[in-house]
């Protein structure tokens, strides 16, 4: 179980600036209350709000946020009617880029998804358009500077558990699991005292797309502006950058 971890190298530092921008806490709360909605206001019998309501206590949420955020999905106090919608698009490149929002306004959210699209040198596509370039798949991760891990015993736990696969770079590990059994894994190693640094279902790219020099820096602009839009809540890419580019576009 080792190889590169694609995952690691494409989530482009999404919590860079959420936090600063005051978006991270608005998205989690948007994700605790469709979860709710969907599958009632009990975590225990809820994963999927259990998982929105452990990102959003790694994020320092404060607790009086989340119990408002649950109280808004059953009904107490004002509330809107979100929707979850995916767009599909390229990139510069020719590079796949798919979003989900939530929005309770899909024609405003349409208009100016496609708006950042153009503005930064991609174009939206039609539903489906990149969907089959990515595999839903579990992913948690354990940073190295956050925990002293021994591989072999990781990787071990991690197969009896029921993952899939388990890579390593100088990050940190990133174990991947089926979607369907991505709680069974997560509950398993933490029973065995394991912690994830992040904990989520999300889409992998099956390929991906080498992109350098100033085709690099127009594909992160195009994934900054969608990240920043109010309703976007994630956003998916194939493009693979370089750390030598990396260094270079930060200095």
């Amino acid at each position: 179980m080792s190889g590169h971890s694609k995952w690691a190298n494409i989530k482009h530092q999404k919590e860079r600036a959420d936090a600063q921008k005051g978006q991270l806490y608005t998205r989690l709360s948007r994700e605790i209350i469709v979860a709710a909605k969907q599958g009632g206001p009990n975590p225990e019998t809820n994963f999927r709000l259990r998982l929105a309501i452990q990102r959003a206590r790694q994020a320092n949420m404060p607790v009086d946020n989340i119990e408002r955020a649950i109280k808004r999905a059953v009904g107490e106090g004002e509330t809107s009617n979100y929707e979850e919608l995916t767009y599909e698009g390229y990139g510069p490149g020719g590079v796949a880029v798919m979003v989900d929002v939530l929005t309770d306004n899909r024609n405003r959210t349409a208009a100016e998804i496609r708006h950042l699209f153009s503005k930064y040198g991609g174009s939206l596509g039609e539903s489906g358009c990149v969907a089959w370039m990515f595999e839903r798949k579990g992913i948690l991760f354990l940073a190295k500077e956050s925990a002293t891990i021994d591989e072999d015993s990781l990787t071990l736990a991690a197969l009896e558990a029921g993952a899939e696969d388990l890579s390593v770079d100088e990050e940190g590990y990133t174990i991947t699991t089926d979607p369907a059994a991505f709680e069974q894994v997560k509950e398993k190693l933490e029973e065995q005292g394991f912690s994830f640094d992040e904990a989520e279902l999300t889409m992998v790219p099956t390929s991906t797309v080498p992109v350098s020099g100033q085709e690099a820096e127009k594909v992160l602009r195009l994934v900054d502006a969608l990240e920043d839009q109010d309703d976007v809540q994630h956003v998916y890419a194939n493009f693979e950058v370089s750390d030598t580019t990396m260094e270079a576009l930060r200095s």
